[in-house]
């Protein structure tokens, strides 16, 4: 393992946007200081903010502001300010999954952007982080609901990460939505995407494993950036034992694979 995404939302205090940390946020000398502690063990630390509407929260009252002038402001410091704190790193992942109905039907304030405006905005998130020399990261699942548009207008520039969490890889055992899932990995090759393809012991304890075999078979390795783990569960005590599973489960996928 030699990367670390750090989803930052609202635990940084950013010097452009205080008002967005919550209660013990980190200040922006103790999180360089962290990254340098990273990169001494030979860890690359890459930064995420999540911009897509179903996990914007952390941005608290810009989360109601979402494709304003006001919000536009907003995003563009977040992300100048984050790109030098983490001193130009080579990506910046900005999330965008999820952002549909179904995955809002729990909160109170949902907001879905489609269409052109969800193009737009994109565009402008991935023009932000590139006017810095830095490459965008996003996740795939766009494509799971509109391939064609998504291979119509996504930009070959952004690094993709397809995600399925499931057991089975055969395609032909598989019955939609997984198949769907698992075949982007296949479609993203077909279509000349660079790749990081993700799996996670969210739900078992053997996707990483399988995730590796299987993108390692359909991806090209010109093209393929590496793989990522996400258990997502919080940095924790209590969960400190599911991300050493993760870990684990990661290396054995770089020993067997």
């Amino acid at each position: 393992m030699n990367t670390v995404v750090i989803d930052l939302g609202d635990a940084i205090q950013y010097e452009s946007h205080p008002e967005i940390a919550v209660k013990n946020a980190w200040s922006k000398d103790k999180l360089i200081s962290e990254l340098a502690k990273m990169r001494k063990l030979g860890l690359e630390p890459i930064p995420k903010l999540n911009f897509a509407t179903t996990h914007d929260v952390w941005m608290g009252e810009y989360s109601r502001m979402v494709s304003t002038t006001k919000y536009y402001s907003v995003c563009r410091d977040l992300i100048s300010e984050v790109i030098e704190l983490f001193g130009t790193p080579r990506f910046f992942h900005i999330g965008m999954d999820e952002e549909t109905a179904a995955h809002q039907v729990r909160q109170d304030y949902a907001v879905i952007r489609q269409n052109d405006l969800w193009w737009g905005d994109l565009y402008f998130y991935i023009g932000e982080v590139e006017k810095k020399g830095v490459r965008a990261w996003v996740w795939s699942d766009y494509a799971w609901h509109k391939p064609e548009l998504f291979f119509r207008k996504m930009p070959k520039s952004v690094l993709q990460s397809n995600w399925y969490y499931g057991t089975e890889f055969d395609l032909n055992k598989l019955k939609d939505p997984a198949k769907t899932y698992v075949k982007l990995y296949n479609d993203l090759e077909e279509y000349g995407y660079d790749q990081i393809p993700t799996g996670s012991n969210h739900s078992n304890d053997i996707n990483m494993e399988g995730t590796v075999d299987y993108g390692k078979k359909v991806i090209d390795q010109s093209r393929l950036y590496g793989f990522m783990t996400a258990p997502w569960r919080p940095t924790l005590t209590p969960c400190l034992d599911k991300h050493k599973q993760a870990i684990a489960q990661i290396g054995r996928a770089i020993k067997n694979y």
